[in-house]
C-alpha cells in the first residue's frame, strides 16, 4: 500500500525522493562540518559555535518564512533553498579540496545553510498535506518518515566513510546530492491550494503561529517539552569529542555513531506503524522523554563503543515517540492557510533545542568537561519531564490522539 502511493502520485514521488536525498546531504555536511571543525580548533567550544550559526538565522528568519510559506509557492521556496544549499556546499568542497579553508569559512557556510533551512523546513512540512488526498495522508506520513530515517541512518555513515578517503569528497558528494533534490522539485508539476491571497504584512500576521499554539496548551505543552529535554539531552553535538578522544575511533565511528539515533528512531516508527498509540499516549510521551534522559547519562558514562551506540539507539527511540505525539497534533489541528506559520514555530522550537542545545552542549563541555556536560544533560532533562508532568496536567491526563486533538480543534 505504502509504495503505491509512488506510483499514484507523481508530485508526491518527487517530493519524497527529494526529502530523502537532502536528508542525505545534510547529515553527511552535519558529520563532515563537526570533524572538521574540532580537527581544525581542537576546541569544544568550535562545535558548540557551529550549532549557534546555524541556530541564529533559524531564529531572526524562521518567522516571516513561515509568513512567506503561507503566501506563495511552496515548491518554488524549496527549490531556491536547496539550491542555495547545494551551490554553498560545493563551494566548501573546493575550499577543501585546495586546502584553502579555515573555521571562519564553516562557520559562515553554517549561517548560509541556517538561513536557507529557515525558509526551507516550514514550505516542506506545509507542502505533504496537498500532494495526496486526505485518506491517503497518513500512509503517505508514514512513508516520508521512514524514508527520511533511512536517510539519516545512512548519511551520518555514508558522510564519516567518506571523510576517510577525503573531506572535498564528502562535501562533493552532499552537493550533488542538494542540486539534485532541487531539480525534483523544479519538475514537479505546478500545484494548487497551497498560495493562499496575499495579505498584508503586519507583526500579526507573521506572529498568527504563536498565537494559535498558546491557545491549544496541550500543543504547547508537546513541542516545549522536546525542546528543553532535547536542549538539555543534546549529547550527538559533542560526538566527534567521544568519537575520537574517549572511544578512540576515526570518522567511520563518528557516522556510526551518528546515525545511531536515527536507527532507534526507525525501529520505533515502524513498531508504532503496527501498534500505533492509542490509550494514555500522555503519560507515554512522557515516559519515553524520561527515557530520552536516561539514554543520555547512560551514553555519557560509556567508554565502549557498543554500550555508547545502544545508548543513541534507544534516545532515538524514546525521541520518535514525542516526535509522533507532536506532529500528529500540529497536523489534525491547523488549517492549511496556517501551516506555514505553525510549521514555522515549530521549526524554531526544534532549532533551538538541535542548534542551540549543540552551543549549550559545546560551552558545558568547555567548562566542565564532555562527560559531566553529557550526564549533567541528561539529569536536568529528568527534572524537565517532572517539572512538565505538574505544568501541563491536560497533555499528562490525554488519553488518545485523534479523540482529544479533534477536541481540541
Amino acid at each position: 500500500m505504502l509504495l503505491h502511493l509512488l506510483k499514484q502520485y507523481t508530485n508526491y514521488r518527487k517530493f519524497w525522493s527529494a526529502q530523502i536525498l537532502s536528508t542525505i546531504a545534510r547529515q553527511m555536511v552535519v558529520v563532515a562540518m563537526g570533524w572538521q571543525i574540532y580537527y581544525l580548533t581542537g576546541s569544544p567550544m568550535s562545535l558548540g559555535l557551529m550549532g549557534l550559526a546555524q541556530f541564529l538565522p533559524q531564529l531572526v528568519f524562521t518567522l516571516p518564512a513561515g509568513f512567506f510559506v503561507d503566501h506563495f509557492d511552496r515548491k518554488r521556496i524549496v527549490f531556491i533553498c536547496q539550491l542555495i544549499e547545494g551551490l554553498a556546499i560545493a563551494l566548501i568542497a573546493i575550499g577543501t579540496h585546495s586546502n584553502s579553508l579555515n573555521e571562519y569559512w564553516l562557520y559562515a557556510a553554517a549561517s548560509l545553510l541556517g538561513t536557507a533551512r529557515a525558509f526551507e523546513f516550514p514550505a516542506t512540512q506545509s507542502m505533504l498535506p496537498n500532494l495526496v488526498t486526505p485518506e491517503h495522508y497518513p500512509q503517505a506520513m508514514a512513508l516520508s518518515s521512514a524514508g527520511r530515517e533511512v536517510a539519516v541512518i545512512g548519511g551520518p555513515a555514508m558522510g564519516g566513510f567518506l571523510y576517510a578517503i577525503g573531506a572535498d569528497w564528502v562535501y562533493g558528494l552532499s552537493a550533488f546530492c542538494y542540486l539534485s533534490a532541487s531539480f525534483l522539485i523544479f519538475r514537479m508539476q505546478t500545484m494548487t491550494a497551497i498560495v493562499h491571497a496575499t495579505r498584508k504584512v503586519t507583526v500579526e500576521a507573521i506572529l498568527g503561529g504563536i498565537a494559535f499554539i498558546r491557545q491549544r496548551p496541550v500543543i504547547l505543552g508537546a513541542i516545549s517539552l522536546d525542546l528543553f529535554s532535547v536542549l538539555l539531552g543534546g549529547a550527538t553535538a559533542l560526538l566527534p569529542i567521544f568519537a575520537k578522544d574517549i572511544l578512540h575511533t576515526g570518522p567511520w565511528g563518528l557516522g556510526l555513531l551518528r546515525s545511531a539515533p536515527a536507527v532507534g528512531a526507525l525501529l520505533m516508527s515502524l513498531y508504532l506503524a503496527k501498534h500505533p498509540l492509542q490509550k494514555r499516549v500522555g503519560k507515554k510521551m512522557f515516559y519515553a522523554v524520561a527515557v530520552f534522559g536516561l539514554c543520555t547519562i547512560a551514553f555519557g558514562l560509556s567508554s565502549w563503543f557498543p554500550v555508547s551506540y545502544l545508548a543513541l539507539v534507544g534516545l532515538g527511540a524514546s525521541d520518535m515517540i514525542s516526535v509522533v505525539v507532536r506532529t500528529t497534533l500540529v497536523q489534525l489541528e491547523t488549517p492549511d492557510e496556517m501551516r506555514g506559520r505553525v510549521s514555522a514555530v515549530n521549526a524554531i522550537f526544534i532549532g533551538t533545542s538541535n542548534e542551540l542545545g549543540e552551543f549549550e552542549s559545546g560551552l558545558t563541555a568547555a567548562w566542565f568537561g564532555p562527560i559531566p556536560a553529557v550526564v549533567l544533560g541528561g539529569i536536568g532533562t529528568l527534572l524537565i519531564v517532572s517539572t512538565w508532568m505538574y505544568l501541563f496536567p491536560a497533555l499528562r491526563n490525554r488519553d488518545k490522539l485523534i479523540r482529544e486533538t479533534t477536541e481540541a480543534a
